[in-house]
């Protein structure tokens, strides 16, 4: 089995694998704690193994492949296992994220909250179904939070590995929440400005999605000062890049596909890139336009609402705007990949993913 294959095809089933064994050392636990309780937690279990790329922890099994790691090594074992740990930190910040968000649905399925809120009714619980829907779906969301820490350190690393990798997972589990929190402010704030929505996608998805997962992985292999550098900036554009192809697909994108309603950014009043690049288009063309985004967005769009603002978005020429935007990051992270010393491999896999991330439908 070579490499690419591991990464590209094997490596997600791994990670699943390492989940699911995971949870399954937790189960005496939580049976204890009774029926409920365990159900509450099987949930969870099916919550992260249900659907999503494991875009994460493949990121980070290249960084390691691509500073020298050898999926052959007796350590390769233990490496799966923690950076599967990455996918337990996304659970939870999906879960809060859909809480935040009003989101209904996540990949297809109800969102957590929803579904929790849905057993209340059928199980005829006492109170407020919803109430007990959000507030479960908060305290899973932690405790999927607190499970990755759990599975990063129990995953059999070598100590000096640990320690290197000790300070990055601080950062990754940092930061995402530094993004949403920018996110929040930006938002309450009616900030319209493209930085400040750069800001949030930096912190909010670059870091933790790409970025530091690269460093992840090239910490447990005691990469160079060179090659972290090399991986940051390629993560930084890449990930940057992928939430921008993310906010499009937020406006354009085929629910079918992608899981998710379209429009809900609209509604929600999302401050990307895409709107904070129409809004300052539409003041420089169109006056009416700007404020007729300004009036909407927000707000509990119609479906007709909806395609309006679609139409706006691509007259002013801000899908065009961040079309190149994407196109530009892509292009300079692949340069940086291409200059950099990691291995043949991941070179070619993370160029792979770079693409797929970039142009993908949902």
């Amino acid at each position: 089995m070579t490499v690419s294959y591991l990464a590209a095809a094997a490596a997600p089933a791994a990670f699943d694998a390492a989940i699911g064994n995971f949870f399954a050392e937790r189960r005496a636990e939580v049976e204890v704690l009774g029926a409920g309780f365990a159900d509450t937690i099987a949930e969870l279990e099916s919550y992260v193994l249900r659907g999503g790329k494991r875009v994460r922890p493949v990121f980070a099994w290249l960084g390691w492949i691509g500073a020298g790691g050898d999926q052959y090594d007796p350590i390769a074992t233990s490496v799966l296992s923690a950076c599967a740990g990455l996918e337990l930190l996304h659970a939870s910040a999906l879960i809060h994220d859909d809480i935040i968000d009003a989101s209904r649905t996540r990949r297809g399925h109800p969102a957590a909250h929803v579904t929790f809120a849905d057993r209340h009714r059928a199980e005829r619980f006492s109170g407020d179904p919803d109430a007990f829907g959000v507030n479960t779906a908060i305290l899973v969301g932690d405790l999927a939070h607190v499970w990755a820490d759990s599975m990063v350190r129990a995953s059999g690393l070598p100590t000096d590995a640990q320690a290197r990798l000790g300070p990055v997972w601080s950062a990754v589990r940092s930061e995402v929440l530094y993004g949403q929190l920018l996110d929040l402010t930006n938002q309450a704030g009616g900030d319209e400005g493209i930085e400040a929505a750069l800001r949030v996608n930096q912190y909010k998805t670059a870091s933790y999605t790409v970025e530091r997962p690269l460093e992840f992985g090239a910490a447990i292999a005691g990469a160079g000062t060179e090659l972290v550098a090399a991986y940051r900036a390629f993560g930084a554009d890449i990930g940057i890049a992928f939430q921008l192809r993310d906010d499009l697909l937020g406006v354009f994108g085929d629910p079918a596909v992608t899981g998710k309603p379209s429009g809900d950014d609209l509604r929600e009043g999302k401050r990307t890139v895409l709107l904070a690049s129409a809004l300052e288009r539409a003041d420089e063309r169109d006056p009416a336009a700007a404020r007729f985004l300004r009036k909407v967005i927000g707000t509990d769009l119609s479906d007709e609402e909806v395609a309006s603002v679609r139409a706006v978005f691509v007259d002013c020429g801000a899908v065009d705007h961040v079309e190149r935007l994407i196109s530009l990051r892509t292009d300079r992270a692949m340069a940086v990949l291409d200059s950099s010393d990691a291995t043949a491999p991941a070179r070619n896999e993370l160029a792979a993913m770079a693409v797929k991330a970039t142009q993908r439908a949902s």
